[in-house]
């Protein structure tokens, strides 16, 4: 099918704009299975999405079905720090008839978003940086979303807006910060609510087609995330399909899409000559103990003659989450083995990602206590036909460190965290961390912006990177402002050092991060 495809599902709806804002009939609103996320762990991970069985959802704090009562969702929400995708459509959006002003009571059939974010950070030595220095940025980004649902059914539409920028910086402009004016979603959708009939809650299955550009998030969002942190968003161009829905016992989400360039100063485009496919298996029958998702991810580049060689990497993998029964103790376990060509040279890489926590839920403040081992490979030997670096595809760095320092390759990351909530709007969590690479013969991704310098072959510089201590308070100021306030400080390990002395001529004994983020959304 033409990539063209989803510009076609985009036209065809617009004839029907204007008598859609004359419509007056009240029908149910019915929910296509979207979750309230949360961007990270701390108390709010012990949230569930309960679905009623009109299909409709309200949140609970209780971390499992609602005793006494029939559930009326299989959904069990993983407890694990910084593991949940954003909701879909994202958290920021309502439906009008559902934000309390009477003049949209009618309007069911539209949902709306208004998001503006402000975040300064302050940045002491950033080991990120091609030089030693301090920097201040502050990172401004506004979002905006209209999607259209059930009055053209099963015909749906989405477009979401984002104008993301960066002022005060030292260092130029990178597409991680800056995106001015972009559509980061224009999609069409074919929603069948009942196409594979109800679960045994009583829940739809729908069946749900979408064609276009998309953001969305997946799993712990480490290999497919939209990036809710970064100024800036990860999306994509194709097509997606989806059976079921989050309520369901099962369900089962399948794409192949090319990734959208970002461009600092034009409209941003797809990536012709790259293809980023896969397919994931919820199954929820058993939930209150373990959710079980066993999953595929396939990367397909074309050799552009310059820079870019050719690449076919497949990564099949599962993930479980859950609660050990009549405890409260949690898991979290995946792993994921990768092979297939890669610029030449065979591909065998493989993760494996541990986390167990205990809430104390008699404790007024529920704290939970957390420990965390990733083990993701580095390429073993510079000077053999077999590349060991792990693909990361499309993830979320942030959950490997708090300042963003680190990415899902060659990297071993043991981790202790704790989090709590001694206020219904206050929630507080902190870690320490340690870091070694996986293979110190590899390199080190986000150091010295990348240089040669960032990698030793003869791995004399040794592997230890460094050790962090971070923590973060986030306050629901009013139902419409949130604010954080975060701090990490980083322990440069022997290899950063060795690296720096290298490239710079000189080092320091650690760096310094610190920030204070607001989010005010037009709707609560």
């Amino acid at each position: 099918m033409k990539h063209r495809t989803w510009i076609w599902l985009y036209l065809i709806t617009l004839p029907s704009l204007t008598n859609m804002v004359h419509a007056k009939e009240t029908l149910p609103d019915n929910q296509n299975g979207q979750t309230t996320a949360v961007d990270s762990g701390s108390a709010a991970s012990k949230e569930v999405i309960i679905q009623t069985a009109a299909n409709q959802q309200t949140e609970s704090t209780k971390p499992t079905f609602i005793a006494g009562n029939a559930p009326s969702s299989f959904y069990q929400r993983a407890r694990s720090y910084s593991t949940h995708p954003e909701s879909d459509p994202p958290r920021y959006v309502r439906t009008l008839s559902k934000t309390g002003i009477d003049a949209f009571k009618n309007l069911y059939w539209l949902d709306v978003g208004l998001d503006y974010r402000v975040r300064y950070e302050h940045r002491h030595n950033d080991i990120r940086r091609s030089r030693i220095t301090t920097d201040d940025p502050v990172l401004l980004r506004t979002r905006a979303y209209l999607g259209i649902k059930e009055i053209l059914d099963p015909l749906r539409f989405v477009v979401e807006f984002e104008d993301a920028r960066r002022y005060n910086g030292k260092f130029p402009k990178d597409n991680r910060d800056w995106n001015e004016f972009e559509l980061i979603q224009t999609y069409g959708e074919l929603y069948f609510k009942d196409a594979l009939g109800r679960d045994d809650l009583g829940n739809y299955r729908p069946v749900r087609i979408r064609g276009g550009r998309m953001a969305w998030e997946t799993l712990d969002r480490r290999l497919l995330g939209s990036n809710q942190w970064r100024n800036t968003t990860n999306n994509f161009e194709g097509f997606r399909v989806t059976l079921g829905q989050e309520s369901n016992d099962w369900e089962f989400d399948a794409w192949g899409v090319q990734p959208v360039i970002r461009l600092i100063d034009k409209f941003d485009r797809r990536d012709k000559g790259q293809w980023f496919y896969g397919a994931i298996g919820h199954f929820r029958q058993w939930s209150k103990i373990i959710t079980i998702q066993p999953y595929y991810m396939g990367l397909i580049q074309d050799d552009d003659g310059g820079t870019r060689v050719k690449r076919e990497i497949h990564s099949p993998a599962i993930r479980a989450y859950g609660v050990v029964p009549n405890t409260e103790v949690d898991f979290d376990l995946g792993a994921i083995y990768q092979f297939g060509r890669d610029g030449g040279q065979k591909k065998s890489a493989h993760a494996y990602l541990l986390e167990f926590g205990y809430t104390f839920q008699q404790a007024a403040w529920k704290p939970r206590v957390s420990a965390f081992y990733g083990y993701v490979s580095g390429d073993r030997d510079p000077n053999d036909r077999t590349n060991n670096r792990f693909e990361r595809f499309f993830g979320f760095a942030r959950p490997w460190s708090a300042d963003d320092y680190i990415i899902m390759e060659n990297i071993q990351a043991p981790k202790i965290k704790v989090e709590f909530q001694p206020h219904p709007d206050l929630q507080i969590d902190g870690g320490y961390n340690g870091f070694w690479l996986a293979s110190k013969t590899d390199r080190f991704n986000n150091l010295l912006n990348g240089s040669g310098n960032n990698r030793d072959r003869s791995g004399n510089s040794g592997s230890f990177i460094g050790h962090s201590a971070d923590i973060r308070a986030r306050y629901k100021l009013t139902p419409h402002i949130s604010t954080t306030l975060g701090y990490s400080h980083w322990f440069n390990g022997g290899f950063i050092k060795n690296q720096q002395l290298a490239e710079l001529g000189e080092t320091t004994a650690g760096t310094d991060f610190f920030y204070v983020e607001v989010a005010i959304s037009a709707f609560k």
